[in-house]
């Protein structure tokens, strides 16, 4: 069958786009791609990717990778992944990656003497692929584009990977639409052609109806038992709830980065009030309760009223009723009748597991930064306490720069500092982290 984009004036046209992007004039060397690749490109450019780097860097070891995975929704969706395509590619010489929503493959399967060539460019479970790490490439340029793409050869920005094509189209959420990962075929040019991209996109199809499916039935079934078993049946059914949103993750708590928690019960999701926000915060820290006088302290500064309490727990019962009324909380003590599992908790498990990076990548900022509720402040210390001290104590180079891009660590030297000893003498990254330290210098006098 023809080949889409594999017709040698394109890949000509490549390759000498990378010849003049040697010369460090990104404006020359695009004008012999076509625009998706010239605009990726440019992007990569700015990320400051770098062509040169004979592989993608590994962003989880072995043990980060199986928790990860393990919990991660694209995991329910893996059977039909399997029987559509990596089954067929152990003939076809094709592989089959699937990666999570910001470009780092957890699944890489198909022909076993491709896979091990792949392992050359770091093409495995566990490396970031993203267009900010190793610029254009299938599935990070389908995930930076929201769509279905095709990357032949030397369109591919990081030169170790010419030998190799690719197709991926990004899977959405079938009940939100936000992005939950990409499927992935990498190959030789078959891995360009027309028909491979629709297979792709129709197995994302049927890989999202029965992601669907699953859900419609887990609600039936949960609808039919009495709260406490349901809670007990989500839990397990659901080992990591709570980190993502849309994803299969029921009944969660978004605290982190949100000045209003977001609030996922049985499928359904609202946005709650800023005082509703701190009120199921505690609660759904304190599983086993709390006294109106206990609750009123961590919820008031200074001296709280309890007849103001009581008045916000029955709206808060109200919103809790329209969304799911086994979820209304009980009285004397105020807890929740149903599990929900708030993403702080999963950050702070993480660390316990020494899971930092997991952690970091669920962690989108402190918890409601703008709250002043007692029990609120201490949690929010605690998480952004143990997460810095763990990323210190054990992470890499590259986890201290992620952290050094948290707003909480914008005028952190110490962590910069940290970051400058781990990186290599040659890092091209370097430059930036001294140029924060000078700056950090010059404004807080460091």
């Amino acid at each position: 069958m023809k080949n889409l984009i594999q017709p040698e004036p394109l890949q000509r046209g490549a390759l000498a786009a990378h010849e003049l992007l040697d010369g460090g004039s990104l404006h020359d060397a695009s004008s012999g791609l076509r625009n998706l690749i010239r605009e990726s490109w440019q992007r990569s450019a700015g990320f400051k990717a770098d062509p040169d780097n004979p592989a993608a860097p590994l962003a989880m070891d072995r043990d980060e990778l199986e928790d990860y995975r393990s919990h991660h929704p694209l995991a329910a969706i893996m059977p039909v992944i399997n029987k559509l395509l990596v089954q067929p590619s152990h003939d076809s010489g094709l592989l089959v990656a699937v990666g999570d929503e910001v470009g780092r493959l957890l699944w890489v399967e198909g022909d076993p003497a491709l896979q091990r060539r792949a392992e050359g460019m770091m093409f495995v479970a566990g490396a970031d692929w993203s267009e900010a790490t190793v610029g254009t490439s299938a599935p990070g340029t389908a995930l930076a584009l929201g769509r279905g793409i095709q990357i032949a050869g030397a369109e591919h920005y990081q030169r170790a990977v010419h030998p190799w094509s690719c197709t991926a189209v990004p899977f959405h959420d079938p009940d939100s639409g936000a992005v939950l990962g990409v499927v992935d075929i990498t190959g030789t040019a078959t891995a360009v052609a027309p028909h491979t991209l629709s297979l792709v996109e129709a197995t994302v199809a049927a890989a999202q109806a029965q992601l669907r499916v699953e859900r419609l039935q887990l609600a039936a079934e949960l609808a039919n038992r009495p709260a406490r078993r349901r809670a007990t049946a989500s839990a397990s059914r659901a080992p990591g709830q709570g980190v993502k949103e849309g994803s299969l993750y029921r009944n969660s708590l978004q605290l982190l980065g949100r000045d209003q928690a977001l609030l996922s019960l049985e499928g359904k999701t609202i946005v709650l009030s800023a005082r509703h926000s701190e009120i199921l915060a505690l609660l759904s820290t304190h599983p086993d309760g709390l006294s109106a006088e206990e609750l009123g302290v961590l919820l008031y500064p200074g001296e709280g009223s309890t007849i103001t309490l009581r008045a916000e727990m029955v709206r808060l019962r109200k919103v809790l009723q329209q969304l799911s009324p086994d979820a209304v909380p009980g009285s004397r003590p105020y807890r929740l009748p149903v599990d929900v599992v708030p993403d702080s908790g999963q950050v702070l498990s993480c660390l316990q597991r020494g899971a930092h990076r997991i952690a970091l990548e669920i962690y989108r900022g402190a918890v409601l930064p703008r709250s002043e509720a007692p029990g609120v402040v201490e949690l929010r210390d605690k998480v952004s306490l143990l997460l810095r001290e763990a990323v210190l104590t054990d992470g890499s180079a590259e986890s201290l720069l992620k952290y050094a891009e948290l707003p909480e660590a914008r005028d952190d030297v110490g962590v910069r500092r940290a970051a400058l000893r781990l990186l290599p003498a040659r890092s091209p990254k370097r430059a930036a982290v001294v140029a924060d330290l000078e700056r950090l210098e010059a404004e807080l006098g460091a």
